[in-house]
């Protein structure tokens, strides 16, 4: 427990807080700047003495529960909380939770692009929502069902997936897969699926055993990549990634440089949208209406 920090980083957060912003009414001849520390202690539901003593860097070392109680009472953000337990002494909280439902706020950025391929995808590769360009580059994968919505079990199962990929990249993507599964495994205890898809790679693909007994572990999407359109051929985009603030889904946004060619299929493929692609007698793409 490190005391000093504690009552500092408690003292700074109470004196950010106003009345309003916790649901308390501010009279007229108040001077304290922030909140009161009865008042923290108040919402935390514990004495003012106690709270007193962690501030002056007199009191015990807080349970975990009174840990949580602060938190709460100081609207922490979860950093903010996890700071807090480390402080203290505890370990802190988990603070993942697997959800199908999508951030609202990955949501908002997602609507607002309409020039560039976006998806939001769950820790697990599952891909929740798709804009209409996203659509166009890599076709619909929300149709997928089963353990199949994960794109970690595809890439080991279904040859389709891979198509996505030039072939040299195969060996590096397949440990890219791997490394980000073993984060998913550990990630949510509660939600038994990414086990499940574990168990079944297992059965299936002696690939994944192979890069499997690697025990690589990462979260990470590459800075630039190369994907393969079935009519288009290649087109090299730059990746970047808005995380939710518990690293459960992830809003992936695709980028083509100025001037490039890969620029150039990408404007065609967001004029084409959903129509599809047929070779002409002339060997020019066609398109199929």
């Amino acid at each position: 427990m490190d005391k000093e920090e504690l009552a500092d980083f408690l003292r700074r957060r109470r004196e950010t807080l106003q009345p309003g912003d916790v649901g308390l009414v501010d009279g007229p001849r108040r001077r304290t700047r922030g909140l009161r520390r009865e008042e923290v202690a108040g919402l935390a539901g514990m004495s003012t003495d106690y709270y007193t003593r962690l501030e002056q860097q007199r009191g015990p070392q807080p349970s975990e529960q009174i840990a949580a109680a602060l938190a709460r009472a100081l609207r922490l953000t979860l950093d903010e909380r996890d700071h807090l337990f480390r402080l203290i002494g505890h370990n802190a909280p988990a603070r993942f939770h697997r959800s199908e439902h999508i951030s609202p706020a990955l949501m908002r950025v997602l609507d607002r692009l309409d020039d560039t391929p976006a998806l939001v995808l769950s820790d697990l590769a599952d891909t929740l929502v798709q804009n209409p360009l996203a659509i166009a580059l890599l076709g619909d994968q929300t149709r997928h069902t089963g353990l199949a919505r994960s794109a970690y079990y595809r890439w080991f199962t279904d040859p389709a997936e891979r198509s996505h990929y030039p072939e040299e990249d195969h060996p590096r993507q397949s440990r890219i897969q791997a490394a980000a599964l073993r984060t998913a495994l550990t990630s949510d205890r509660g939600d038994p699926r990414a086990a499940r898809i574990v168990a079944e790679l297992h059965e299936l693909s002696p690939e994944f055993v192979r890069v499997w007994e690697r025990h690589e572990v990462a979260k990470r999407f590459e800075d630039r990549k190369t994907l393969v359109h079935p009519e288009l051929g290649r087109i090299d985009v730059d990746c970047q990634v808005l995380f939710t603030e518990n690293l459960a889904q992830t809003l992936l946004v695709m980028t083509t440089r100025p001037g490039t060619e890969s620029q150039g299929k990408l404007q065609l493929l967001s004029v084409i949208g959903h129509q599809q692609f047929t070779g002409s007698r002339t060997g020019e793409p066609g398109i199929e209406r």
